[in-house]
């Protein structure tokens, strides 16, 4: 089995200081952020932007200025959001892919997201695919949906996306697919088999996929995008902590964690200058 990459998914677009007070949201606390989770075992980070306000920003200088902090500290795989937030048009969202990351995500299709709607049409899903493959960047195909399997295939077949693909399912976000473990298992026997996979379990749905994953030879991502408690009422006290829990998981159900190099390879990524 293929040594475990743990992503840490820093800070998202809705989370806020008021729901957990330890949400890095400068540059300097998000790259900070990214230090301690490299120390605890992550391989790759999960980047969102916030203005000065805190407010979600895919701004390109800003995103530039979280991704050299983060250089400076560490050879981490950083990882910035394409989403951004449901409100971001598909230009705002696309600038980080500008800086020519190592990865970016790649939402292949629309869903409920709570109360609003995350918009990707199909014209939209092939302009980002297009934007990252002329940029050198490789897409995370972030999956929500049994439906945007298909759609990642889709750019595949039309040339548009080389393989093999790599998924990140995003699981127990409200109006989207559940987080059961009947749904992972659904998800992962979907995809082309010579691809690498992530589970993002939303909320309680953490460390019961996170295990799963560990035990299926797929990947894990936590952090406070995702979920801000450590257990059931007990806010994290900060990434790393979440991070730490999946290390210290697989090393009990004997998996090694990747360290940034081991990801690019298993990855297929170019090697770190």
């Amino acid at each position: 089995m293929k040594k475990l990459i743990i992503t840490a998914a820093l800070t998202g677009a809705e989370v806020t200081k008021d729901q957990q007070p330890a949400l890095p949201v400068s540059p300097e606390e998000i790259a900070e952020a990214a230090y301690e989770c490299y120390i605890a075992g992550a391989s790759i980070v999960h980047i969102h932007a916030r203005d000065n306000d805190g407010n979600p920003t895919q701004d390109y200088d800003v995103y530039k200025e979280i991704k050299e902090k983060i250089e400076e500290k560490c050879n981490i795989i950083v990882q910035p959001s394409t989403g951004g937030a449901t409100w971001h048009s598909p230009e705002e969202r696309l600038q980080p892919v500008d800086l020519k990351p190592e990865m970016a995500t790649l939402s292949c299709g629309t869903c409920n997201f709570g109360a609003d709607v995350f918009m990707n049409s199909e014209e939209y899903i092939e302009m980002f695919a297009r934007k990252m493959a002329e940029n050198g960047v490789k897409p995370e195909i972030e999956v929500f949906e049994r439906g945007m399997i298909e759609n990642a295939k889709k750019l595949v077949k039309k040339g548009i996306l080389d393989g093999p693909l790599h998924f990140d399912f995003v699981l127990g976000v409200p109006g989207a697919c559940p987080g059961n473990p009947e749904d992972l298992m659904y998800m992962v026997n979907s995809i082309p088999d010579d691809s690498t996979w992530t589970v993002a379990g939303i909320g309680r749905h953490e460390t019961p996929l996170a295990t799963m994953a560990i035990i299926l030879g797929g990947h894990v991502r936590v952090g406070f995008e995702d979920n801000v408690y450590y257990d059931k009422g007990v806010l994290a006290e900060s990434n790393a902590q979440l991070v730490k829990r999946i290390t210290r998981l697989a090393r009990e159900l004997g998996r090694d964690v990747a360290t940034p190099d081991d990801a690019r390879v298993i990855l297929g990524l170019r090697p770190h200058a």
